[in-house]
């Protein structure tokens, strides 16, 4: 971890998606930065977003890389609400990876691992997947 990435890595700990946010130009900057990439402001804080969002992409993975890993498993780039231009990578924890597909709501959840809080994401209102 690093001194701008601490927020989003520990935030699962409270249940919370730390996005960092430039203060002078309100532009969403993930990974975070200690610089704005929009106007260069030094001056970028973390905060909670929803932990909602719209699956933008998705792949499922049936190699078992690890001898005790379980495959298939979904992993889905997400379009993270009330953060533009951010998306968010993560696993997808349900029970059947074939149903998972484009534009599909989902919601954030964590598991800890260690120092850090690892983000996944599960099906929003009981949709499949």
């Amino acid at each position: 971890m690093t001194a701008e990435s601490t927020a989003f890595w520990s935030g699962g700990e409270r249940g919370e998606l730390m996005i960092a946010f430039c203060d002078d130009c309100a532009r969403a900057v993930h990974p975070p930065q200690l610089v704005c990439p929009g106007c260069l402001s030094r001056s970028v804080t973390p905060r909670a977003v929803a932990g909602t969002g719209t699956v933008y992409t998705y792949t499922v993975n049936h190699q078992p890389w690890l001898p005790d890993m379980q495959v298939p498993f979904a992993i889905a780039v997400v379009d993270v609400d009330g953060a533009p231009g951010v998306r968010v990578t993560a696993p997808v924890d349900c029970a059947d990876p074939a149903t998972v597909r484009i534009g599909q709501r989902v919601t954030i959840a964590f598991e800890p691992a260690g120092d850090v809080w690892l983000p996944l994401w599960r099906p929003l209102n009981g949709e499949a997947a």
